[in-house]
C-alpha cells in the first residue's frame, strides 16, 4: 500500500477491499445477506452483515422500498438551467425549460430499440450519479407514471453510464 495516502483515500481503499471480499462470497453461492442465520458461522455472519452495510449510499427513490420494481437503465443525466445548451436540449427532448432541470434516464423499450426518459427524479438521478462515481451498481425504483415527461425514442443528452452498463458494453474504465 502507497504510504502517501491521506485518510479519505485510505477508507475508499478499505471499502474497495470490502466490496471485493463480498463480491468473492457472493460468487461462492455463500452471501446470504439476511440477518437471521442459524447456520451461518461468525466469519459468515460477519461478511453478510458488511455486504448489508456496503450495498450503496440510499437516497429516495433508490429501489430499496419494498414492493417497488426496480428499472434496468443504462446511464443517467442532469441536464439544468445554469447549462449553455439546456434551452436547446429542452427543444430536442419536446420539455420545456424548468427551474430545477430535468433527469434523464437512457433505458431500452421492450424491442431493446434505447430511449430517453425524461423525468422529474432530480433527487434519485443524484443519487444513482453519486454511487455510480464510486463504481456501486444500484438501480433506481421505477419511477411513477406523473414522474414521466417525456420518452424520446433516442438515447440523447449527457450521461454517465451506469457501473453494469459500462461494464457490459465494454467501456468501462474509459
Amino acid at each position: 500500500m502507497s504510504s502517501d495516502l491521506d485518510e479519505l483515500d485510505y477508507l475508499r481503499r478499505v471499502e474497495l477491499l470490502a466490496r471485493d471480499l463480498v463480491e468473492h462470497a457472493s460468487g461462492e453461492g455463500r452471501l446470504s445477506c439476511s440477518p437471521d442465520q442459524d447456520d451461518a458461522n461468525p466469519l459468515h455472519r460477519a461478511i453478510d452483515e458488511l455486504a448489508r452495510t456496503l450495498r450503496h449510499y440510499h437516497f429516495d427513490g433508490d429501489g430499496c422500498v419494498d414492493d417497488q420494481p426496480l428499472y434496468r437503465i443504462a446511464g443517467a443525466g442532469l441536464i439544468r438551467p445554469d447549462s449553455d445548451s439546456y434551452a436547446e436540449l429542452c427543444v430536442r427532448l419536446g420539455v420545456e425549460a424548468r427551474a430545477e432541470g430535468w433527469a434523464l434516464w437512457h433505458t431500452w423499450d421492450n424491442r431493446h430499440q434505447p430511449h430517453t426518459l425524461v423525468t422529474t427524479c432530480i433527487a434519485t438521478t443524484e443519487g444513482l450519479l453519486a454511487n455510480w462515481a464510486r463504481g456501486i451498481s444500484v438501480l433506481p425504483a421505477k419511477p411513477d407514471r406523473s414522474q414521466l415527461v417525456a420518452v424520446v425514442r433516442e438515447w440523447a443528452g449527457p450521461v454517465v453510464l451506469s457501473p453494469d452498463h459500462a461494464r457490459e458494453s465494454g467501456l468501462a474504465g474509459q
